[in-house]
């Protein structure tokens, strides 16, 4: 007898959903930073657009209206590109941004209907350089990880003055930023191709560290179940690969795949997203092909209607298109 599973969604291939179901007309230009261009919440679709240098957000929500089309405006957010943007696990309208501004600010967002706020709640001044990375804690409201050019950061803020941590100094570019889902760490990867984990509640250096990655391009790192993690980079040969690895020992990987030598851009790497539904992995690709880039999200949870509707087993789909003359 079979100690494991059968998961039903072992064959499970990404379908790009059908044309009502696009928002259009998106610009979102093509920049070069760490982020992933693109969030969702349970009620709102934010995105990198080309207007203001890259520092202006689009904004949409993520159900159409009673017209069956997508409202999409713009936040002016930063005098520089806007580099990540995450919400709030707590407040589906909160959102943090930063930027190469140096700044991190944090947003209240309304309906894109209406008048969108000139002002953030807050403004966050680390003084650590270009800012790359922000994540907000996933069980502790307030809580953020700020990643500059080679250092990640604790910051509360409700006490915006100053970092709570500043972790130990990576030797080169901080490439990407996971928390584990109970909090209580965090994995970074980097571009001098170590892997690294910290307890910032209890020291400043990593618990655990390895020089794992085997090519110094794009990297990506997320915190799957219990200890496990999940990259995505290259090879030696420039062959695009994604390994699982345990966080308790870095030297070596549990498993690995190899999926194919990357045309074009060093950007042409992987990106991750881990959902929260059972058995369930999404892994979406950023692709150059034709001139046209796809980049994309999982939305909360509590906003899939899929999930609400799960004993009816129905389905919804969501999807953002971004057209080729875009990019």
């Amino acid at each position: 007898m079979n100690r494991f599973k059968t998961s039903k969604f072992k064959n499970t291939t990404p379908k790009i959903g059908k044309k009502d179901g696009w928002i259009n007309n998106v610009r979102a230009g093509s920049f070069s930073c760490q982020g992933n261009h693109i969030k969702a919440s349970a009620k709102f679709v934010v995105f990198n657009t080309e207007q203001a240098g890259g520092g202006m957000l689009g904004l949409s929500s993520v159900k159409p209206g009673s017209d069956g089309q997508w409202t999409v405006t713009q936040l002016p957010c930063h005098s520089d590109l806007v580099t990540d943007m995450d919400f709030s696990p707590f407040d589906e309208s909160l959102l943090a941004t930063c930027s190469g501004d140096e700044t991190v600010k944090l947003w209240s967002l309304v309906d894109p209907e209406l008048q969108q706020p000139s002002s953030p709640e807050l403004t966050l001044r680390p003084g650590q350089g270009r800012i790359e990375l922000v994540l907000f804690h996933p069980t502790s409201s307030g809580l953020l990880a700020v990643g500059a050019t080679k250092s990640p950061l604790i910051w509360d803020t409700s006490r915006p003055d100053t970092a709570l941590a500043v972790l130990e100094q990576h030797g080169d570019q901080l490439q990407s930023l996971s928390w584990k889902r109970d909090g209580s760490l965090l994995a970074t990867s980097c571009k001098d191709k170590m892997l690294r984990v910290f307890d910032p509640r209890a020291q400043t250096t990593a618990v655990q560290s390895a020089k794992s990655l085997q090519n110094n391009k794009d990297s990506r790192i997320l915190w799957a179940k219990d200890d496990f993690l999940l990259t995505t980079g290259f090879d030696m040969m420039r062959s695009r690969e994604a390994r699982l690895w345990d966080s308790r020992k870095l030297s070596s990987s549990v498993s690995s795949v190899s999926l194919g030598v990357a045309s074009g851009s060093a950007m042409s790497s992987l990106l991750l997203t881990f959902s929260e539904w059972p058995s369930l992995f999404f892994q979406t690709r950023l692709r150059r092909a034709g001139g046209e880039q796809e980049r994309g999200c999982t939305p909360e949870r509590r906003g899939m209607e899929a999930w609400r509707r799960e004993k009816e087993e129905s389905e919804w789909e969501f999807s953002l298109s971004l057209p080729t003359h875009a990019f």
